[in-house]
């Protein structure tokens, strides 16, 4: 009772205090009603906004929960007219859009949290319509070439994972699949999973970064063509200290020791690796140089017994101004591969299976590219490229050709491309073919190396 007392007495106090305040703050007669008459209004639409938010917030909740919980029997209160009592206020509005906030949030985050566990997922579709006769190597006059979808994603402080699968018309096929650990102690980076190897520039390109239609004709003959040197194992990766302004990156690769044509494992223990050394310099504020050696060795399809060696050297010049990086670009790529293939005997031949035009002992093959690519104008790209190769299992047949590129992009996420090429085979026969491709990309696809 004493408490109530002091109490009565506590709010007595302030109500004579803030009617003492009123009293001393009236303005002048004829302007207090107008200006309290203004601020008035201003409250109540101030209270009406606040209401009307809350209860828009409200029917946005109820809208996502279960209809089962929406529904209200017909003997509920909301079915009835409304009362008094029932009329919303504005602090309860707000407390109505705090709960039902509470109900849709995820782990404590709010409703964008339900797709934070999801990968960057993307979609390149890759169409391609040809004309022309090339019986060597015959392409169907319209193909949806390719379709990748990118999976890519943070697995934890220590790792990213990245899935690359490919639709073709005839299969699917699982691209690289890999997770990279990029937290390892004196600065090394290791990858696990399938992946393509390091070994050059075009090996390690997926289609739809290259800047042509096709692939040179020395990956074709000597390097697996489109599938490459692609195998699941381990690969590690370290920078190694450089004198000058050179920047060198060392990467070490073990593989099982299956890819194309290149390499083929008949036991458990028939792996094939990989090693790529690439220094890089920047030669000028608007220039830079790229420079790689790489080797690679395997068992092939005669057996374990029967080893294939490659060599390889790689060039990149890339030229871009600063001031119309936008409009003006320029690079110059080449490669020179040189294959070394211990194949059987011709009597082997007769109980193994051999590829047609076989030469027995070493087969020693080389063949490079080179090309150049220009940008005249901020969508607009043309190019060359001169091709030369012999043939893996028969060095003594050589291809030559040359191609012309024309590629213009429509925005980031298209790209059109025509490709007008010549090939001069062995078998004494020239093939003319000309190309249109189209690509197109959906959702954020991660950036490829340079």
């Amino acid at each position: 009772m004493r408490r109530f007392q002091m109490l009565f007495g506590f709010m007595v106090v302030l109500t004579c205090a803030a009617t003492a305040q009123q009293t001393a703050n009236v303005p002048a007669p004829g302007v207090s009603s107008d200006v309290s008459a203004l601020e008035q209004k201003i409250r109540d639409l101030e209270d009406r906004m606040v209401m009307l938010e809350g209860q828009v917030r409200q029917l946005k909740a109820q809208g996502a929960a279960a209809p089962s919980e929406n529904t209200a029997s017909p003997a509920t209160p909301s079915s009835a007219p409304a009362t008094q009592a029932q009329v919303t206020t504005p602090q309860e509005a707000v407390r109505s859009t705090a709960s039902a906030g509470d109900n849709v949030r995820l782990g404590g985050a709010g409703g964008a949290a339900a797709k934070a566990l999801n990968p960057d997922v993307s979609v390149i579709g890759d169409f391609i319509a040809g004309a022309g006769q090339n019986p060597l190597n015959p392409t169907p006059s319209f193909q949806m070439h390719e379709s990748e979808v990118g999976l890519q994603a943070i697995v934890d402080p220590y790792a990213r994972a990245d899935f690359f699968i490919s639709f073709g018309e005839t299969g699917v096929n699982v691209e690289e699949g890999f997770i990279t650990f990029t937290a390892l102690p004196s600065g090394f980076v290791a990858k696990a999973g399938k992946m393509r190897a390091a070994f050059g520039k075009v090996n390690t390109l997926h289609n739809h970064v290259l800047p042509w239609v096709d692939r040179p004709l020395v990956s074709q003959n000597l390097v697996g063509g489109e599938d490459g040197i692609d195998d699941a194992g381990f690969s590690v990766e370290h920078i190694i200290p450089a004198p000058g302004k050179w920047f060198l990156d060392f990467t070490g690769q073990a593989f099982r020791g299956d890819s194309a044509d290149v390499y083929t494992s008949s036991n458990k223990s028939d792996l094939s690796v990989v090693g790529h050394l690439r220094g890089y310099r920047d030669l000028t504020d608007n220039s830079n140089l790229d420079l790689g050696v790489s080797y690679s060795r395997g068992h092939n399809l005669f057996g374990s017994d029967f080893i294939t060696n490659l060599y390889g050297i790689d060039a990149t010049y890339h030229w871009k101004p600063l001031r119309r990086s936008i409009y003006k670009s320029f690079i110059a790529r080449s490669e020179f591969i040189w294959r070394q293939q211990h194949q059987p005997s011709l009597l082997a031949c007769q109980t193994i299976t051999c590829p047609v035009n076989t030469a027995a002992g070493f087969q020693r093959a080389f063949g490079f590219y080179a090309s150049g690519d220009f940008q005249f104008a901020r969508r607009w790209f043309v190019g060359g490229r001169v091709d030369q190769s012999d043939r893996a299992f028969d060095s003594h047949l050589t291809d030559k050709g040359g191609s012309f590129v024309l590629t213009y992009w429509p925005s980031e996420f298209a790209q059109i491309r025509g490709q007008y090429r010549f090939t001069r085979y062995a078998d004494r026969f020239d093939a003319h073919e000309a190309f249109i491709q189209l690509q197109f990309a959906l959702g954020a696809h991660g950036a490829h190396p340079f």
